[in-house]
């Protein structure tokens, strides 16, 4: 089984595009932050913590409302951006690695080309939990579980962080198609269908489940990294003999033809908060790498990772 890596790579804060300014009026009123799932989500989150750093540092100072529209793991918000607000300067979204299994999985006509892409922020990896109680203990249980009795092994998960399941089951010899997923988007809900037995495991990134993990609310099965995450006491997945990982990259994105001034200004202040205390404490919480990158650099980022998952997906088939 290959291994897909998406977003492994840094970059300086202090980029070539990072320090483009723009005109003393904008922004002049009220900019739309919006996460394309529910609270308690890796979009959600991300936003948030985004809005919560650029108000606390004073480095945005209108209004940042963040509003929640879910749907499709972001293919209903980022659908929205495309058609209803192109040359808009009012509001950006955050995005992910979902943006390019919705549209290679055919579940979005839309792709990182059909808007503006501001700003890489950050890498994080995929994790595999369960109930504190559950039988499972590591990964190998699960998938000699979905080999023997698939049906009895319900697995938590949006459909954009259904691939990665895929790639552990077919590294352990077994077929995806088998498994019984169960639609759940975000941690927050994923935790609640762990704890009151609608699912059996679930999948998404570490930063959405690093509280329950931490206060052993859940229990972490494996971990898609190359090493153990420091503060996240989960093996990896290659220790339990399945040579897989993935990361997981979250940016920010404005509508298509988003004007130039608007996203020199995001991306200058963006630029600033990824080295704010605010937003190191964040990624130290929450258990992301901070991976900044704008302009050019981000352009061949996001055209290399889009190329590698669509050959990961092409290998499962």
């Amino acid at each position: 089984m290959g291994t897909l890596v998406a977003g492994c790579g840094t970059s300086d804060p202090a980029g070539p595009d990072s320090s483009g300014s723009s005109p003393a009026t904008y922004p002049t009123g009220p900019v739309t932050m919006y996460a394309g799932a529910g609270p308690g989500s890796g979009f959600d989150l991300t936003i948030r913590a985004v809005a919560d750093a650029l108000r606390t540092d004073k480095i945005v100072t209108v209004p940042l409302p963040v509003q929640n529209r879910p749907g499709g793991a972001g293919a209903d918000l980022l659908a929205g951006m495309v058609r209803d607000h192109r040359g808009a300067d009012d509001r950006i979204a955050v995005t992910s690695l979902s943006m390019m299994l919705n549209q290679l999985q055919g579940r979005s006509q839309y792709g990182y080309t059909d808007v503006t892409m501001i700003a890489r922020l950050m890498t994080e990896y995929f994790v595999v939990v369960t109930g504190p109680d559950s039988p499972m203990r590591g990964l190998r249980d699960v998938m000699f579980r979905i080999a023997t009795a698939p049906d009895q092994v319900r697995v938590g998960a949006a459909a954009d962080d259904r691939a990665p399941f895929d790639l552990l089951v077919s590294a352990a010899g077994g077929r995806p198609s088998a498994v019984r997923y169960v639609d759940v988007e975000g941690g927050a809900a994923q935790t609640a269908a762990l704890r009151d037995g609608t699912v059996d495991v679930a999948i998404g990134g570490v930063s959405e489940f690093a509280d329950g993990l931490r206060d052993k609310v859940l229990r972490g099965l494996g971990v898609l990294a190359d090493n153990r995450i420091p503060g996240v006491d989960v093996a990896t997945a290659r220790e339990q003999g399945l040579d897989v990982k993935l990361a997981n990259w979250r940016g920010i994105y404005g509508p298509p033809d988003m004007p130039s001034a608007a996203v020199d200004f995001w991306r200058g202040a963006l630029a600033t908060m990824v080295r704010t205390p605010t937003w190191t404490a964040t990624a130290q919480r929450s258990r992301f790498t901070t991976t900044f990158m704008t302009g050019g650099e981000l352009q061949r980022f996001l055209a290399t990772t889009q190329s590698e998952v669509k050959a990961a997906l092409a290998a499962e088939r």
